[in-house]
């Protein structure tokens, strides 16, 4: 695995990310799995909500077929806990979300944040799984106090960072980002 390290890395910062995590050939599996998504987004209150998102997911449970998708981005969000956060995690208690931005939807997320689910989740964990010459707009922001930062676009790129962190995908003008989404859980910050 190759540790990627920038100035927008470091501890001061509300982010990280890491590439070279995943192989090509294992890119192209997750992507195989995320073109299998139907099931329209839901928002944070379970339901479908095209003002504030519009996209199909897909899911894929910890099984003996995705275990190596876990176990590798365990390994990195330890390492890039451990470096840049310093939360007390328990680990995925969740289903890992594929999701399709498409263009005839201008497929979106507006700003929000992640919490929700059946446990305390500390960090998001967001893959580029599409090319970026694949599409255009679909842009990954996080505001950082200040303005939002665009997170970068190459294929495979993890990007994590705390899960109250204000977030969003633009709009996708042309072509689809497909992208994998899950979230860490510990216990609750006291």
């Amino acid at each position: 695995m190759q540790h990627l390290v920038t100035p927008k890395a470091t501890k001061n910062e509300p982010f990280a990310w890491w590439e070279g995590a995943f192989t090509a050939e294992e890119l192209d599996w997750l992507q195989g799995k995320v073109k299998e998504a139907t099931q329209e987004s839901l928002v944070g209150d379970g339901s479908v909500n095209t003002e504030i998102r519009r996209s199909e997911t897909n899911w894929l449970s910890n099984d003996k077929d995705t275990l190596w998708v876990f176990e590798k981005l365990n390994d990195v969000v330890s390492s890039l806990n451990a470096d840049h956060f310093r939360f007390n995690l328990l680990g995925f208690s969740e289903k890992l979300q594929l999701t399709n931005y498409h263009e005839n939807k201008q497929g979106m997320y507006g700003w929000h944040q992640d919490f929700g689910g059946s446990a305390c989740r500390k960090l998001s964990v967001s893959i580029q799984l599409s090319h970026s010459s694949e599409y255009e707009g679909g842009n990954l922001e996080i505001f950082n106090s200040v303005k939002p930062a665009t997170m970068g676009r190459q294929r495979g790129l993890i990007t994590v960072f705390p899960a109250w962190t204000v977030h969003q995908v633009t709009p996708v003008v042309k072509g689809t980002r497909q992208s994998l989404v899950t979230w860490v859980s510990g216990e609750p910050f006291r």
